[in-house]
This record gives C-alpha cells, sequence and structure tokens, in this order.
C-alpha cells in the first residue's frame, strides 16, 4: 500500500515539474529571452493580463512542488529500513559468541568406553605399560 503510495506522489511530482518548466519557459520576460521568441504568441493567446495569471499559476505550481517533496521524503524516511551488512555481522558474531558460550557451559559427557570406574586403577605389566 505504501509502495503504491510513493508512485503515485514520484508521479506527481514529475508532472508538475514538467508543467512548472513548460509555464516558466510560457512566461514573456522583461529581456526578451525564450518568451519573448515565440514572438508574442503568449499574450496573444492568454491576453492581456497573461504575464499575471501565468506568474499565479507559477506560484502555485512551485507551492504543490514542494508540499509533494516534502510528503515523499516524510513517508520514505519513516519507512522500514533494512539491515546494513554490517548489522548482520555483528548479530552473527553476537549468535556465535553466545553459542561458544552456551557449548563451553555444558560438561563434558564421556562413552561407555572412556568412562573407567573410581578407584580402580589398570593392571600394569613388568615393563610398566598398562594392559588393556
Amino acid at each position: 500500500m505504501l509502495g503504491i503510495l510513493i508512485t503515485v506522489l514520484y508521479t506527481a511530482v514529475v508532472i508538475v515539474a514538467l508543467l512548472m518548466i513548460g509555464v516558466i519557459l510560457i512566461q514573456p520576460s522583461k529581456s526578451g529571452g525564450f518568451g519573448g521568441s515565440f514572438g508574442g504568441v503568449g499574450e496573444s493567446v492568454f491576453g492581456a493580463y497573461a504575464g499575471s495569471h501565468l506568474s499565479r499559476l507559477t506560484v502555485i505550481l512551485i507551492s504543490l512542488f514542494f508540499i509533494l517533496t516534502l510528503l515523499l521524503a516524510v513517508i520514505t524516511s519513516h519507512k522500514a529500513k533494512d539491515k546494513s551488512v554490517a548489522e548482520i555481522n555483528a548479530v552473527k558474531a553476537d549468535l556465535m559468541a553466545k553459542s561458544a558460550a552456551s557449548i563451553k557451559a555444558e560438561p563434558a559427557v564421556a562413552t561407555a568406553k572412556e568412562a573407567q570406574p573410581a578407584g580402580k586403577a589398570l593392571p600394569e605389566n613388568k615393563a610398566g605399560n598398562i594392559k588393556k
């Protein structure tokens, strides 16, 4: 759900940015920049008050662009973040240290062949070797 909202907001930001570019380029400039290269087409199409309407539309589009961008920043900053490789390695190292400590804490269990009854010594031969 959040991914769809983010996609819609990004699309709206791109559309508003393109509209803003178009409105800014249509506006007549005092020095006759790109707006003046149309030969007064902007004034004849939009009327005598085209400058004030286009300026007002520019302010509205800039405000909308700013609000959408801030909204996207807030939404994407509160999105669940993935763990970095360093954090994953730290968790693995912690788990390995805990498992190693638990292995050391367990008493060693001898098998039946290795276990010797207490108090009985193995018989020795004349050379001092232990008989099995």
